[in-house]
């Protein structure tokens, strides 16, 4: 069974199979995406449909009002864990701990203010209800993660993704506090560095995560990162057991409790 190129198609074709996590589906090869990146439509968001686009490079991204549309733009945006830059103004923040950091507490909380958070030019606002479901979908099979930042108690930023491998695909983040989700997301790093991880995808440039050191990539050189990372185990399950103690990974312990100044 092959997606439809034509836009147009109704969301979530019911001729279309639902694929479990084991089932995959076998997308067109990222050559054939059209100038700005669409690669095809059409199929559902089932999981195995998801796990399928990320292992192949592509990803989901649709208004409302769309079929569901599947990308490969050519090129990548991303962040290579090591290459992370935190700012001499963001070390100073999260030295202070104002935020109380953790993993997969709130996923459900968190991609739906990823949804409501009004950004121009950026994902978070195209996070439809049968999106939320298939993330949510996800997170209840170990596969998709959620970072939060609380302020005396109240969520006020953070992210959310998938892992697969060593990768990480980041979807979308909030902040409903200054530097929430800077705050959020730099600790996370540093604590995937430490657990292996060796690619964050931004799929698409943004000036958030180009400050704290993402770049655009090919996408063949993009491909050749994912297919390395794809070829280490996948840390799926509940992080906040399977990366005990976040934040606390070396970097944010030297940052906290000691001078700082080897950070980067």
């Amino acid at each position: 069974m092959r997606l439809s190129r034509a836009r147009g198609a109704s969301r979530a074709d019911p001729r279309f199979p639902w694929l479990g996590e084991e089932d995959r589906f076998p997308f067109p090869p990222p050559s054939s995406a059209s100038p700005e990146g669409i690669l095809c439509t059409g199929g559902n968001l089932s999981p195995g449909m998801l796990l399928s686009a990320y292992e192949q490079g592509s990803f989901p991204w649709f208004n409302d009002g769309d079929p569901i549309i599947w990308w490969n733009p050519d090129p990548r945006f991303a962040l290579l864990p090591g290459e992370l830059h935190a700012s001499r103004t963001m070390r100073k923040i999260i030295k202070k701990r104002r935020f109380e950091l953790s993993l997969d507490r709130s996923f459900g909380e968190v991609i739906r203010a990823c949804s409501g958070a009004p950004r121009p030019g950026q994902r978070g606002t195209w996070i439809t209800e049968d999106m939320i479901a298939g993330y949510e979908r996800l997170h209840e099979l170990g596969y998709a993660h959620s970072v939060e930042a609380r302020l005396a108690g109240r969520l006020v930023g953070g992210l959310y993704g998938v892992s697969l491998g060593s990768a990480f695909f980041g979807e979308s983040m909030f902040s409903l506090e200054p530097d929430a989700s800077k705050a959020a997301f730099i600790p996370f790093v540093w604590a995937l560095r430490e657990a292996g991880f060796t690619l964050i995808d931004s799929q698409v440039r943004t000036a958030h995560v180009e400050s704290m050191g993402g770049k655009e990539i090919s996408r063949g050189a993009y491909l050749g990162l994912l297919g390395s990372a794809l070829g280490s185990p996948t840390l799926k399950g509940d992080w906040s057991t399977l990366i005990p103690g976040f934040p606390g990974s070396e970097p944010y312990r030297s940052l906290c409790e000691g001078s700082g100044s080897g950070v980067s």
